[in-house]
């Protein structure tokens, strides 16, 4: 096949293009999308739309079950303003640990922005979609809208180039805060479509498809993101991320993606979550 502007996009931004195009989204502001989220050159993101909408490109299948998704076939990332290291892969369920994703002052900085915005952290009701405490979640949590600052708008354009995933399929980041003894018992991060509640929060987006968890601090111990499927326990370093998917190519939940965060014993566990939508957020 001759290279084409449209082809020589990674394959999640292909099928991006495609499908936006597909619910009749308006180019130029694809193309800002492409530019700003993707770090593409203006002149490459029209003539990749363009090759798109003109048909050239024969829609793929792929369009409907696009995933984000991690390039692990080397031992680091390079980002447009930092490299990113892998640590661990797991192929199925996928899951990724990342190192260097923030800088220790981005980490910090990012903490101290929410201290004053901290509240008991909720959970869906299955019945009615309603925001609730409940006691398996026991942290304080913050929600920050997307670019909320230039700090979150750069960690954000970060974690889209690492997952190949357009800035506007996620939410903003959730900043939660465990002290000693807090913690999130399992539970699944996609929403069941069965039950009206979360199917309540698919109207907007679409299904969670995957997660990042960002650590922004170091913790003392106990802490860990753990995987109860498959007896995987990921322990926080400041900086690092874990990424895993929350269904499979067919945005089907996957059931082996339980996981919790298991009581602090010592020391105070801060976190980043950033959660992929299947449409624009």
């Amino acid at each position: 096949m001759a290279k084409t502007a449209l082809n020589s996009l990674p394959n999640a931004w292909q099928d991006w293009i495609i499908g936006n195009l597909a619910r009749a989204c308006e180019p130029d502001g694809m193309a800002e999308i492409l530019v700003r989220d993707g770090q593409f050159d203006p002149a490459l993101a029209r003539l990749a739309i363009e090759e798109a909408s003109d048909g050239r490109i024969k829609s793929s299948p792929l369009a409907l079950t696009a995933m984000p998704d991690i390039d692990t076939r080397s031992n680091c990332i390079r980002t447009s303003d930092r490299v990113v290291d892998v640590l661990l892969t797991l192929t199925s369920p996928r899951i990724v640990l990342l190192g260097n994703v923030l800088s220790d002052e981005e980490a910090s900085a990012l903490t101290a922005y929410c201290q004053s915005r901290l509240e008991r952290s909720p959970v869906v009701n299955d019945d009615d979609g309603t925001i609730q405490q409940h006691q398996s979640r026991t942290s304080r949590g913050a929600f920050i809208q997307r670019m909320e600052t230039e700090l979150v708008g750069r960690v954000e354009a970060r974690l889209a180039q690492l997952a190949r995933w357009p800035v506007d399929h996620s939410e903003g980041l959730q900043i939660q805060q465990y002290d000693a003894t807090n913690e999130y018992r399992p539970h699944f991060d996609w929403f069941d479509p069965e039950l009206p509640g979360p199917r309540k929060h698919m109207e907007r987006g679409g299904q969670r498809l995957a997660t990042f968890v960002i650590y922004l601090s170091d913790v003392e111990s106990g802490g860990a993101t753990a995987f109860p499927e498959f007896g995987l326990e990921i322990w926080p370093k400041k900086g690092n991320a874990v990424f895993f998917q929350n269904t499979d190519s067919q945005h089907v939940p996957d059931r082996r993606t339980l996981h919790a965060g298991t009581p602090v014993v010592r020391g105070v566990k801060t976190i980043a979550n950033k959660w992929l939508r299947e449409r624009t957020y």
